[in-house]
């Protein structure tokens, strides 16, 4: 990967990976440096990315993000050889869990409002197809339709976003 590459990914994707990683990100320094970090990443990698570009490097984002923590916490608690701090475990789950949630929060923005609209109503307000169907006023069958079309689009965004199954 020579330098006009690396300039394609940044003007690419760079805007992409710093909202990821300003979700986090106690900075806009520090979300900064995930970028360059995570391009970094993947310009050394370059011979072994296979598949799509944008996932493998959302994937190593996420990657750089909990690696960044881990670190932190690690030069934080001095934990004697042979202990392991739950604390410093459940830490970096969560950072992995909030991950998670940004990644589906940003796969969710790029469907269309309608089909958000059904997704967020039926899975995350926990309403009926009715139910659903009387907020948004449209036809129950239009509800399933799009809850349809709207989980199809969203494997698809996740996958190219790095998240697997």
């Amino acid at each position: 990967m020579d330098a006009q590459i690396v300039s394609d990914i940044y003007r690419e994707h760079g805007d992409a990976l710093r909202r990821f990683a300003l979700r986090v990100a106690r900075s806009q320094e520090e979300a900064d440096d995930v970028v360059q970090e995570t391009v970094l990443r993947v310009w050394r990698a370059s011979p072994e990315v296979t598949g799509s570009l944008r996932s493998y490097l959302f994937a190593t984002a996420r990657n750089v993000i909990i690696d960044r923590h881990r670190r932190a916490a690690a030069r934080i608690s001095a934990i004697p050889l042979g202990e392991v701090d739950p604390e410093s475990r459940d830490s970096t789950a969560g950072i992995a869990e909030a991950l998670d949630r940004i990644l589906m929060e940003e796969a969710l923005m790029r469907l269309s409002l309608e089909h958000r609209q059904v997704v967020v109503h039926l899975h995350y307000f926990g309403s009926t197809v009715a139910q659903t169907a009387l907020e948004l006023q449209i036809p129950e069958g239009t509800v399933k339709s799009r809850a349809y079309y709207a989980l199809r689009s969203l494997r698809g965004i996740l996958a190219e976003m790095g998240v697997e199954k």
